[in-house]
């Protein structure tokens, strides 16, 4: 079925990914690793789930390329950190065994957006993944051991001074003696919320995005080392909703798997702040898919309208 990395290409002209998934960078910039598979992983059918394949950009880039570069001692010296404010999960419909690892391939690049002291420094990671087609119990799929795509990844991240006063957080540019000053690779930005139009060839289900009936209370257990909630909490609960959504419409949630998932960050939400979601359905295809944000109560339209913003198609 061809590179995962085709996985990433856009559904229409709102998505802003950059032209090449991932561009050609020298060797410095590019690593191979074996990822395991956690039995949580792998759905009934064998599909792996779309929030199981973001941990391979830890395995392959940060704990493997990035360990010893220049970002990594600055974030431990000054506090300057890359923040995921991007994030692009796509996965093949192959099936595969938890017993075995799946392969991947990364690269990562920096990136500058805007001028001045609006600029912004921006770190770019893309992981593709593979694996051996087959089963974890039961019949083995035809062409089982095959090496085949499992997924994809992509993540935009701005580097900042999260645990900073106000005012100070912003970096526009690199005060180190190995790092350049900006980067030289230009980076266009895209609006998160572009992410709630549906692709311009599907048809909406619902006239309008409508709220989900639970309101989600977030705790420590939503959270992670960077004092906020883990960018893997929304995409999750956002599956949920829409098998809300889907049972509530009358339909047949079983087969109903997310397959690819986009998600623009705009602001953090904390541990104690209790969020809602609006959403809407439609079909593309033989593909059901769903546009929605994340929005924490009180905050209303001068907060920005929105937490996060998430597309998403589902097989």
């Amino acid at each position: 079925r061809g590179s995962p990395g085709a996985l990433l290409r856009p559904y229409n002209d709102a998505m802003s990914f950059p032209p090449e998934c991932p561009p050609e960078l020298p060797a410095a910039q590019r690593a191979e690793g074996d990822i395991s598979l956690r039995y949580e992983d792998v759905a009934q059918d064998g599909r792996i789930r779309i929030t199981s394949f973001p941990h391979a950009v830890g395995t392959v880039i940060w704990s493997g390329l990035l360990q010893s570069h220049p970002i990594t001692r600055l974030a431990r010296q000054d506090g300057v950190l890359p923040i995921l404010t991007k994030l692009v999960v796509a996965g093949t419909d192959e099936p595969f065994s938890v017993t075995r690892p799946l392969s991947g391939r990364g690269a990562f690049e920096l990136a500058h957006a805007g001028t001045g002291e609006e600029r912004r420094l921006i770190l770019h990671i893309w992981i593709e993944l593979f694996g051996e087609r087959g089963r974890t119990h039961g019949p083995q799929p035809r062409g089982a051991g095959d090496r085949v795509p499992a997924g994809s990844v992509y993540g935009e991240h701005v580097f900042t001074r999260p645990f900073a006063p106000p005012g100070h957080r912003r970096v526009s540019r690199f005060d180190a003696p190995d790092l350049p000053s900006v980067p030289p690779r230009e980076h266009h930005y895209f609006a998160p919320d572009s992410l709630m139009a549906i692709p311009a060839d599907a048809a909406a289900l619902d006239a309008a995005p409508a709220r989900d009936p639970v309101v989600t209370v977030f705790g420590l257990t939503h959270t992670d080392s960077n004092q906020h909630v883990n960018s893997l909490a929304y995409p999750r609960l956002f599956e949920e909703a829409v098998l809300r959504r889907v049972a509530a419409r009358g339909d047949d949630p079983r087969g109903v798997l997310m397959r690819r998932v986009e998600i623009g960050y705009r602001r953090p939400c904390f541990a104690g702040e209790r969020v809602e979601q609006s959403l809407r359905l439609y079909r593309r295809g033989d593909a059901l898919g769903a546009a929605g944000v994340f929005s924490a109560e009180g905050d209303g339209e001068a907060a920005g309208g929105g937490r996060a913003f998430v597309r998403a198609e589902f097989g």
